[in-house]
């Protein structure tokens, strides 16, 4: 009984940490040498950003924060790269649509600086790796775009 019940613990842990959908990006407190691309298909957007700690401060804390606030901006920075080349209804690309009107610019901008961190991890360094996720859905509710 113990042993089932053992096995049904591991299968659920397993099959949990299956459906998380985020990816552990290191190993041993080093960055992986290989970074799958996250599949952009389904309800959102996700992306990582990487930072490096500047080695010269002496504190640790210090290190970690300004590494984990440049991982941020650089997913930000990718996440807006994607959502520009989604297509919306009319048969264009986001980008074309921010050409037209600067609005959507800014509330692209804006998704983006409230898009959901799921995970962060840290290396040995110091430096940190970011998980970041925005839902489609809010993304067309906030820009009231309809996505193809």
């Amino acid at each position: 009984m113990k042993k089932a019940l053992v096995i049904l613990l591991g299968l659920s842990l397993l099959l949990l940490n299956a459906c998380s959908g985020v990816q552990t990006h290191t190993k041993g407190g080093e960055l992986k040498k290989t970074l799958a691309a996250e599949d952009q298909g389904g309800d959102f957007i996700q992306t990582i950003g990487i930072g490096a700690a500047d080695q010269k401060m002496d504190n640790k804390t210090q290190k970690m924060a300004t590494s984990r606030t440049a991982a941020i901006v650089m997913a930000q920075y990718e996440m807006v790269g994607i959502i520009k080349g989604l297509q919306i209804e009319g048969g264009i690309t986001v980008s074309q649509a921010m050409e037209k009107d600067s609005k959507i610019s800014a509330l692209v901008n804006e998704s983006v600086k409230g898009a959901e961190v799921l995970k962060t991890e840290w290396t040995a360094d110091d430096g940190c790796i970011i998980t970041l996720r925005l839902s489609k859905k809010r993304l067309a509710q906030m820009t009231k775009m309809n996505f193809k």
